[in-house]
């Protein structure tokens, strides 16, 4: 071959790979381990953790009345970052009653004694074991955080939690933790033929049946249950007081916003934390 056929063939040759760049999906970047949390993207089949700039701050003080809640899993974060046996948690209940917050406040407290968050999609829970080989070495403790957590009959990411929380033949990683939240106590839709299956026994105990032992047996791998509750009027109003104060709203602004509150509440169908907040912070901006 001769030299001038030699360099076609390497020009030909760098068109088609310079072709083919241009199809493939770029490299992931770098982790940036300095931050403090994380969410897992992915682009194709390749996964990594983007790091969030912009955290919004939430401060343990700023939940009211889920004290019970809140001691318990402060306890439990704090036993992990001192590298005792810890839990993982699940969260359900009542839509804004603080499920998510509170997760977001344990990084608001612990992040500076090395706590992490990673913010995890229900559609990527099937990268479970890929996020956890990497921070395995990483000095850090990280939160895996689930948020609204459900599965749907079948879903791949359903198996992947379960052999992550118990069951697998490798470890789910000494620095990591899973904290979901979620409206379902169990995870997955449960209906009432499921119950035709449930065995009654001769001195009359009743035995459920395998579909409802499968759908029970993902949420029992959750160390902690952790459940929240519509708030009362009063504590809702408490909720009201202490944002409005928060926002610079004196006392007879506070007191005269008693009444629009609970309309507010009426109109929006719930006593929540975070209708509380949405309605100090309209309040707030016309009256300040």
């Amino acid at each position: 071959m001769s030299a001038t056929d030699l360099s076609t063939l390497i020009e030909r040759a760098e068109r088609v790979l310079a072709q083919l760049e241009a199809w493939l999906p770029p490299a992931p970047p770098a982790t940036d381990w300095t931050a403090h949390a994380y969410r897992w993207r992915k682009r194709g089949n390749r996964g990594w953790l983007d790091a969030v700039r912009n955290i919004m701050p939430i401060h343990k003080d700023d939940l009211q009345h889920i004290e019970r809640q809140k001691g318990i899993i402060d306890r439990n974060t704090r036993h992990f970052l001192q590298k005792k046996p810890a839990n993982n948690v699940l969260m359900t209940g009542a839509r804004g009653t603080g499920k998510s917050s509170l997760v977001k406040a344990m990084l608001d407290a612990y992040g500076d004694q090395g706590l992490r968050l990673i913010e995890v999609d229900k559609s990527d829970m099937g990268d479970l074991g890929d996020i956890v080989d990497m921070v395995a070495q990483r000095p850090e403790r990280y939160i895996i955080f689930c948020d609204d957590l459900s599965f749907e009959e079948g879903e791949a990411g359903y198996k992947a939690l379960k052999s992550l929380l118990d069951g697998s033949i490798s470890a789910s990683g000494e620095n990591v933790l899973i904290y979901a939240t979620s409206n379902r106590r169990h995870l997955m839709p449960e209906y009432m033929s499921e119950n035709l299956d449930a065995k009654h026994q001769a001195d009359g105990e009743i035995h459920p049946g395998e579909t409802v032992e499968e759908k029970i047996s993902l949420s029992e791998r959750f160390g902690l249950w952790l459940s929240f509750y519509p708030f009362k009027q009063d504590d809702y109003l408490d909720i009201v007081n202490y944002w409005l104060k928060e926002l610079g709203c004196t006392q007879p602004d506070i007191e005269a916003s008693r009444t629009e509150a609970l309309q507010w509440a009426l109109e929006r169908g719930s006593r929540s934390g975070r209708v509380a907040r949405q309605f100090a912070r309209d309040w707030s901006a016309r009256h300040v």
